[in-house]
């Protein structure tokens, strides 16, 4: 079957549904190329500022963080500083939107986070998805990859969903989650993480007739 055609993925996912393993399988499976923190050193390069600086916010809402010690890359050149350009998360965000743009201009891809539903909004060949499962199941895969106690794996989800909730409404305008804002939203507790990529791969080939 051919996969080659230019499509954009684009994974939304809850903290432990396994939205990036899934995501990754999904790119194998169209030949697509897999972008999640991929993409911050891409805006890093576009923009001529340090990765550290999309590191330290990424996927959050708010002022800018502890960007005075932070590194400034001369990559853009022009000696700027941040005192003259007012830098903000807004800057940040616009970079990063600019960075995915011309990721998927370039091939088929799939974005997992970042609202890069939102931003390839007016793209063609475009399918949104989100993955969710139950908080148990959530915090059992965390507990697992981070090696830690099902209390910190709990707040970490919290914490992580909060953050990256409030950056999705902030700047897309819409509710991060909703059904809505996706083509498809699926748990992924219900066939497991390598059934749900296939159950995702079949639909979007039935949506653009691959």
């Amino acid at each position: 079957m051919n996969n080659s055609r230019h499509i954009i993925i684009n994974v939304g996912r809850q903290l432990g549904s396994g939205g990036h393993d899934i995501g990754r399988m999904l790119a194998l499976d169209f030949n697509a190329t897999y972008y999640d923190r991929e993409i911050l050193n891409l805006a890093a390069k576009e923009s001529g500022f340090a990765p550290e600086f999309f590191e330290q916010n990424d996927e959050k809402k708010g002022f800018l963080r502890s960007f005075l010690h932070l590194p400034y890359s001369n990559a853009g050149g022009g000696g700027t500083n941040f005192y003259q350009n007012k830098f903000s998360q807004e800057s940040l965000f616009k970079f990063q939107s600019d960075a995915i743009r011309k990721a998927a201009q370039e091939g088929a891809c799939v974005f997992v986070g970042r609202c890069a539903d939102y931003v390839l909004r007016d793209f063609k060949n475009v399918v949104n998805i989100f993955i969710t499962a139950p908080i148990d199941f959530r915090i059992g895969q965390v507990m697992d990859k981070e090696k830690t106690t099902k209390l910190k794996a709990q707040k970490l989800i919290e914490l992580g969903e909060s953050r990256r909730a409030a950056y999705y409404n902030y700047y897309t305008g819409k509710k991060w989650g909703h059904a809505t804002s996706y083509d498809l939203c699926i748990d992924s507790s219900v066939l497991g993480l390598m059934e749900t990529e296939k159950f995702i791969a079949q639909f979007i080939r039935k949506k653009f007739a691959l």
